[in-house]
């Protein structure tokens, strides 16, 4: 657990911030609503304005009645924290000791919470300072900086262009399989091929799969692709 400030953070108030942040990021609106909010804590809108009324006491969040939560520089330091550890976790997974890559996301939900600082800096140092996790999602550096790349949903691209796969938004392990199945996974080849409205599809070939793959828009909207010669700039979030 983490101490922020005098407080002692629980893997919960953790969770929570952590999940206000990911929202936010997402959906470009700092202020997160509490049925959003809830919906992705998987509890009930009175459980997590409770816990919303919490983290404000402590200085976590500022709590808008009837309008939402909004993370504080406190919280949002230490929701980066998190999703550090995340990350860094689910990398050591894969890499050191082999988890499949949809395997990783469920057991570094549970270690996020318990390992030191110290553990955290060894395995970054061990795995060389990655940038990305096997999902391809950005990993803050110790001081809260990422290195985002101009990315965007493979549904906007253009058909006949050749892309990188640089992120996949969705970690279920339904979803993860899918995607490896089809040879769609960051750092892969893919490229556009057709759009068809009124199928809502998108048919794809990859450079792991020799034959046309049909995705739905759903789909496609999940899969974040990187143009070549697209480059990072650093920025602090």
């Amino acid at each position: 657990m983490s101490t922020q400030g005098g407080l002692v953070a629980s893997s919960t108030v953790e969770q929570y911030l952590k999940t206000m942040f990911l929202i936010e990021r997402r959906s470009g609106t700092r202020c997160i609503p509490m049925k959003t909010l809830a919906d992705a804590m998987g509890v009930t809108p009175g459980t997590a304005t409770s816990m919303a009324k919490h983290l404000h006491r402590e200085g976590l969040i500022e709590y808008l009645p009837r309008r939402g939560t909004i993370l504080s520089d406190s919280g949002r330091n230490l929701a980066v924290k998190v999703v550090r550890r995340h990350r860094l976790i689910e990398t050591f997974l894969e890499r050191i000791l082999e988890y499949d890559w949809s395997e990783v996301h469920s057991d570094a939900e549970e270690l996020e919470h318990v390992v030191s600082d110290r553990f955290v800096e060894r395995v970054d140092r061990l795995l060389g300072y990655p940038e990305t996790d096997p999902h391809g999602d950005p990993i803050p550096r110790p001081d809260g900086r990422f290195a985002p790349r101009e990315l965007f949903p493979l549904s906007e691209a253009i058909p006949g262009q050749l892309l990188e796969v640089a992120r996949l938004v969705e970690d279920s392990g339904e979803f993860l399989q899918f995607m490896k199945q089809h040879g769609i996974v960051p750092g892969g080849s893919i490229t556009p091929t057709q759009t068809s409205d009124a199928a809502g599809t998108v048919t794809v070939i990859t450079g792991g799969h020799p034959d046309p793959i049909a995705l739905s828009r759903d789909i496609a909207e999940k899969v974040l692709v990187l143009a070549p010669g697209s480059q990072s700039t650093p920025l602090v979030d």
